[in-house]
């Protein structure tokens, strides 16, 4: 059954390719190094081999993994391009010898590789995006740590800082995106039989990044994210002639400066996982009157408000000391399915707790279908 769905998986990705001159890009997620995602590469490129494509490995990094290593046997390899850098030579990827090659596909590994100084493009993820406008498709591989909108959660449960990152609209544009998954115990056996690392690594790396608690929550981290870019390509790609329900999120701030910047973040990549429009609206009651709220609230709040407007938002601004009815409208207005607030400290939300029109607020989101998110 999982050989007919890799070749299931194969037959889907030629599809795709043959559809457009432009070239297609899928990619391999997992939530760390050594789950399988460049041997699952190769698996594809022998099947793809098999059926008569022309596919050629571009870079592959094994990590002398023998299992790896063995599979990369048997395919066309476009040899890497040799440069001194500081005074050593290193490898990197020949970007100029795969256009003049021009395979109908290739692998690229390492997505988030920085290049090395005097390449044409800073970052590998640039080298993709030029072989695709070029008509060259590509399956890649790249872990969920290097993401650019999540970089700040990765760091706070490995305590890591990465630095090498892509923009999370490499993952937008792609069209497979496959997670490879495995259990914390089935990685951390991997890990001590020395199928990841080197023997003499490994005792380091049980000790820091291969923790059952932070594997399992950059597990979460990558299953998350191949669902939501699951649900956006359903989105695009369902029939115009089956009417959904399209989302539009409203994202209510106040001059709490603390958290508006939290909901407008939380509530644009909710709206980015959707493919949706979002608004920020902000109702200035009396008592947040300019005249009202300290300078420092002012700066922050004008600050949020360009904020909202770099991440793509509309940003309302309303007068008005009837805040629950004026969401209730604007919603409505706006055809807002989800209404996002900051948690119970926020003003707003104090504000609508003390008015006795809270739970008309709910009934009218209930009956409008509109749903309500409390962001922590």
């Amino acid at each position: 059954m999982e050989e007919e769905q890799k070749e299931e998986s194969v037959r889907h990705f030629l599809d795709l390719v043959k559809k457009s001159r432009r070239g297609k890009l899928k990619i391999y997620i997992g939530m760390s190094a050594g789950v399988g995602k460049t041997y699952r590469m190769l698996q594809e490129s022998h099947a793809l081999l098999r059926n008569g494509v022309d596919i050629c490995i571009g870079y592959v990094e094994t990590h002398k993994r023998v299992e790896t290593e063995a599979l990369v046997e048997g395919l066309p390899v476009i040899p890497r391009r040799k440069i001194f850098y500081r005074g050593k030579e290193i490898e990197e990827m020949d970007l100029k010898g795969i256009m003049n090659r021009h395979p109908e596909i290739v692998i690229v590994d390492e997505l988030a590789h920085t290049n090395a100084e005097g390449s044409k493009n800073t970052k590998r993820w640039q080298d993709v995006f030029d072989l695709l406008e070029a008509g060259i498709s590509v399956i890649s591989a790249v872990n969920i740590q290097h993401l650019e909108s999540i970089n700040e959660e990765i760091e706070q449960i490995t305590g890591i800082a990465v630095t090498e990152r892509i923009p999370d609209k490499i993952l937008e544009i792609a069209d497979e995106i496959v997670n490879i998954d495995l259990t914390a115990d089935e990685l951390v056996t991997r890990l001590k039989e020395g199928k990841i690392y080197d023997k003499s690594k490994i005792e380091r790396a049980l000790g820091n990044f291969f923790q059952s608690d932070k594997i399992l929550q950059l597990r979460e981290l990558a299953l998350k994210e191949v669902v939501h870019q699951v649900e956006r390509k359903i989105q695009t790609e369902i029939p115009k002639s089956i009417k959904l329900r399209p989302e539009r999120f409203l994202a209510c701030i106040s001059s709490n400066a603390e958290t508006a910047g939290v909901v407008i973040r939380k509530t644009a990549r909710l709206a980015s996982y959707y493919r949706s429009p979002w608004m920020v609206l902000y109702v200035q009651s009396d008592s947040e009157s300019m005249e009202r709220i300290k300078l420092d609230k002012q700066r922050h709040l004008i600050n949020h408000f360009k904020l909202a407007t770099e991440l793509g938002a509309e940003v309302i601004k309303i007068k008005s000391n009837a805040i629950t009815r004026t969401i209730i409208d604007i919603a409505t207005e706006k055809e807002v399915t989800t209404i996002c607030i900051g948690k119970p400290h926020l003003n707003i939300f104090q504000v609508i707790l003390r008015t006795a029109v809270f739970n008309g607020l709910l009934k009218n989101l209930a009956m409008k279908d509109i749903d309500l998110v409390i962001l922590s």
